[in-house]
């Protein structure tokens, strides 16, 4: 029978994985990758997010990363924006893509009746060509004489976050600065087209998930269409490149993980064949639940006695939304906080409290009574994140209970 691993043990590998149980001394470039990038839908958060995990973390050297093109924020996991690497957003876009589509579609479906998503898309790929950075709502304007039919709101959506690939550009996530998201093509952005998806493994979309209009299906982009590097299949028949990245990524980031929690981070159901392609080079675990958990032989997983520092996370971490089950690091009661944005306390490696900022304060509000000793180390902690997010001006802290 496979090793059981409780909370606990899973907890540890958790920070150990998410650089949280030591900061690391990585690039930041570096740092984004290995965490499969980082939500990004408010943007100033993954500042903190790297603050909490990098031993020296210089934010302007995100903010350089971003201006200069190697990190991007797009819409990519769950449909949600993500700062990722210029090669991750090129990699897996495509892979992504019929997911982007189904999540819009299951918001506006009504909306699209009878609309030719690509015809759609080649329009929005035509004006989007000329690299004008736009708003959601100069896109859907531009584009409704000839789409009537959705509203504005769906319009846009429609084709930012799922037909086109899009990247919002600076100053939008440039840290200390306003700006609302102003779209540009992700291939006119980086000046590369998008990677091809694998379209004929064990994982391609078939029945209702290929590639056609909305009545038929909410297929991806692929070869021959807008913002896609034409060359057939990645891969050869009956193989999935892209899908087997992902998950090897995603376990050497979060796991140990079951596939359900694969999906809950992804948003992309059709990676079975990947992982059934990786298992001879995995291992299993069971967790206390009776999950089938699975992970890289030489990952990191350390003993559930090892000190968990305090850490403060951002809003919509992932180190929480990582997973469908989430006992490790948060309780059930408080699983809720993770999809509310609220910044979260980690004492002990688990969920404690929420904090935020107020007139440069670092306000926390405890969960639960805090020990004298972890509520020393809560104070020192937050004093560094208050001066850190106030660049030196204010090192002030305040601990409050729930009520």
């Amino acid at each position: 029978m496979p090793t059981v691993l409780d909370d606990r043990a899973l907890n540890r590998a958790t920070l150990a994985r998410q650089l949280l149980l030591d900061r690391a001394d990585l690039p930041v470039l570096d740092a984004v990758s290995h965490l499969c990038g980082l939500q990004a839908q408010e943007p100033q958060e993954p500042y903190t997010g790297l603050w909490s995990r990098l031993r020296a973390f210089a934010p302007g050297e995100l903010s350089g990363l971003l201006v200069d093109r190697k990190v991007v924020r797009t819409h990519l996991m769950r449909r949600t924006v993500h700062l990722v690497t210029a090669e991750d957003a090129l990699a897996w876009r495509a892979r992504h893509a019929p997911m982007l589509r189904q999540r819009v579609l299951g918001t506006y479906r009504a909306e699209f009746a009878g609309v030719d998503l690509d015809e759609l898309a080649a329009d929005a790929a035509e004006l989007a060509s000329d690299g004008e950075p736009r708003t959601m709502p100069e896109l859907a304007r531009a584009l409704a004489g000839r789409w009537p039919g959705p509203a504005p709101r769906a319009l846009g959506e429609m084709v930012v976050a799922a037909l086109l690939p899009m990247a919002q550009v600076p100053p939008r996530g440039v840290w200390r600065t306003g700006g609302g998201a102003r779209n540009v093509s992700l291939a006119v952005w980086l000046g590369r087209e998008i990677d091809p998806p694998g379209r004929h493994g064990p994982d391609a979309p078939t029945g209702p998930t290929a590639p056609g209009g909305v009545n038929g299906a909410p297929g991806g982009a692929g070869p021959g269409r807008p913002g896609v590097r034409a060359g057939g299949a990645a891969g050869s028949h009956g193989s999935d490149p892209v899908g087997r990245v992902l998950v090897r990524r995603y376990l050497a980031a979060f796991g140990p993980a079951a596939t359900a929690d694969l999906r809950a981070w992804s948003g992309v159901a059709g990676l079975p064949g990947a992982v059934a392609a990786l298992r001879p080079e995995l291992i299993a675990f069971r967790d206390s639940r009776g999950r089938e958990l699975l992970d890289l032989p030489d990952a990191p997983r350390p003993d559930p006695d090892t000190p968990a520092p305090v850490r403060f996370l951002p809003a919509f971490d992932n180190a929480l939304l990582g997973y469908q089950e989430r006992g490790r690091i948060v309780a059930d009661e408080h699983r809720g906080l993770s999809v509310a944005g609220e910044r979260v306390l980690l004492v002990d490696g688990r969920v404690a409290g929420t904090w935020r900022t107020d007139a440069g304060t670092v306000a926390v509000t405890g969960l639960s009574p805090l020990s004298r000793a972890a509520r020393a180390e809560v104070v020192a902690e937050g004093e560094r994140l208050a001066l850190f997010l106030s660049e030196g001006e204010c090192g002030r802290v305040r601990i409050a209970e729930a009520g």
